[in-house]
């Protein structure tokens, strides 16, 4: 048990989903999983263990923006063990080659700052992708058949942006997609020797301004679900 997950030991697996959103966690958890038990409800953010394929697999809401993914993942590692943490998200499309309904899988996550910005202090980090996650996720999404794209992608401090001037620059540069919580997850992957990966779907997009229909959420952010399932436990 730690401040903020009021799990015990052992209810922890050492595979985490992330979604922000603790009720996609439990949507997720009651679509995907078996012999689901709810291991955390402190502070509304819920976390729940079951099987998926006869593998143990925890998902975990995570809230909105890096500082608070931080804080989860920080205590789901150092406290619970966890090996692999996927994050499975929404983002904003910024290519016109992406479109709403797609998948991205965040090969590297550029930002603005992290909470890990005091610690690299001088340095640029450039926090990437887990390559056998990444590969796994990919082929996972070609057998599919889900449209998917593997590149880069924009982790913002802010959902209401006012410097139209920065997204200009990631779309110049040919990110895919912009959210808000992957970058720090490969910082503290990177650092404490994890497995980390963003499987996301286009839910918006900031050159067209589409948005996903709320009745068609559930399906396409299915498939993304078990792209990321079929990754974690890829050869196993």
């Amino acid at each position: 048990m730690t401040i903020h997950i009021g799990a015990e030991p052992g209810q922890i697996a050492e595979t985490v989903l992330l979604p922000g959103d603790p009720y996609r966690a439990k949507w997720a958890a009651q679509t995907f999983l078996k012999d689901v038990e709810c291991v955390n409800k402190v502070r509304g953010m819920l976390g729940f263990t079951g099987t998926w394929n006869g593998h143990r697999v925890t998902i975990h809401g995570s809230g909105m923006g890096m500082p608070s993914l931080s804080i989860y993942v920080n205590e789901l590692i150092t406290s619970y063990n966890a090996q692999t943490l996927i994050r499975i998200g929404s983002c904003g499309g910024m290519q016109t080659s992406v479109n709403v309904r797609d998948v991205i899988i965040a090969m590297t996550a550029t930002s603005l700052s992290t909470p890990s910005r005091g610690i690299f202090r001088d340095i640029n980090f450039a926090p990437c992708a887990d390559y056998n996650l990444l590969r796994a996720a990919a082929d996972a999404a070609t057998a599919r058949g889900t449209p998917t794209h593997v590149g880069g992608i924009y982790s913002s401090d802010v959902f209401y942006d006012e410097r139209p001037d920065l997204n200009e620059q990631m779309i110049r540069h040919g990110i895919l997609g912009v959210e808000m919580e992957a970058a720090e997850l490969y910082n503290l992957a990177a650092r404490h020797g994890r497995r980390a990966l963003a499987v996301l779907t286009v839910s918006d997009h900031l050159i067209t301004h589409e948005a996903l229909p709320a009745e068609d959420r559930e399906k396409t952010f299915g498939d993304m679900v078990e792209i990321a399932l079929e990754a974690a436990f890829s050869g196993q």
